[in-house]
């Protein structure tokens, strides 16, 4: 604990289940000096980084977590990484595009606070509807699009690979999945990039289990909020926002499914959409295209021109 070498500053906006769980994340992992959480209601962050800070003796981690209530940026100047969990979670029945216009003002007034703390920040978003917030968030700051991206795609993979896991029966760490386009109705599973021992799903599981599993995929954030009835899904999200934050601070080049700007590759341009990108310490270095089949790039560019219409309404909200 007292030897490690931290570095840097990530804030986290929204201190809800989402929010609270990704600072202790990013606190236990130890590699950054501070993590910042911050929200509107007065005392809630204080509290809960009181409550991870006492947890650093027993876990052995040295990270020091601040708590900023009252809707205040002070303490978050600065900050290497911003993560936006601001915003309303879904309730059972209710689609992600349901919360378009509330969230967006918030992603507004946050993306605009976080430009005047932090106007060297990567951003991370993981507000829903996730790909239109993400596009508003890097309109609202005037960031380069590279410092902007979403979380969605390192989600989206961990519930396929846990989906196919569970169908056969075999450990997670044997299977490989990958989703891409939007997080929501258009997201493009990709099923010739997924094995299973080094094996192609193909070969392991009949079409109409694939199918399946894709379709579980696609619902698995609301079947987690039917099941909850209050709230929505918060350990596998903070998990898959925390690893992107600290790609992120360690300059990793991790190659990860995000939610980033594509401007010419797959042939799809002018358009935030879910894709593989390695990541480094300015955010997405560059779009990693990988092998698709005919109906993968075809879903995908189905993809880019469903969300590029949502994406062009977000600028007026």
């Amino acid at each position: 604990m007292a030897d490690r070498a931290r570095n840097g500053k990530v804030t986290v906006v929204g201190a809800g289940f989402y929010g609270s769980t990704t600072a202790l994340r990013l606190a236990e992992y130890d590699v950054f000096d501070t993590v910042v959480l911050t929200d509107i209601v007065e005392g809630r962050p204080e509290g809960l980084a009181l409550d991870i800070n006492q947890s650093r003796a027993i876990e052995g981690f040295g990270t020091r977590v601040v708590g900023v209530g009252g809707g205040s940026y002070a303490g978050t100047e600065d900050s290497d990484v911003v993560v936006v969990t601001a915003g309303l979670p879904r309730k059972p029945g209710m689609s992600r595009m349901d919360l378009l216009e509330t969230n967006a003002g918030i992603v507004r007034s946050v993306a605009e606070a976080i430009a005047r703390t932090s106007p060297d920040a990567v951003v991370i978003v993981v507000s829903n509807p996730l790909d239109e917030m993400t596009a508003l968030a890097q309109l609202a700051t005037g960031f380069p699009h590279a410092r902007v991206m979403g979380q969605a795609g390192m989600l989206d993979t961990a519930r396929f690979t846990n989906n196919v896991a569970e169908e056969l029966g075999v450990p997670v760490a044997s299977v490989r999945t990958l989703t891409l386009g939007s997080h929501g109705d258009t997201m493009v599973p990709v099923p010739s990039r997924c094995t299973v021992d080094g094996r192609p799903l193909a070969d392991v599981l009949p079409p109409d289990r694939i199918a399946h599993l894709v379709e579980r995929t696609r619902n698995g954030g609301a079947e987690v909020v039917a099941l909850l009835k209050t709230g929505s899904a918060y350990f596998a999200p903070s998990a898959a926002a925390a690893r992107m934050a600290r790609a992120v601070i360690e300059d990793s080049g991790a190659v990860m499914p995000v939610c980033t700007w594509v401007d010419g590759e797959y042939g799809i341009s002018g358009v935030y959409l879910g894709v593989e990108a390695e990541i480094g310490r300015e955010g997405v270095r560059r779009v990693v295209e990988g092998d698709l089949s005919d109906s993968e790039l075809a879903g995908l560019r189905e993809a880019a021109d469903a969300v590029r219409s949502k994406q062009a309404d977000v600028a007026d909200l």
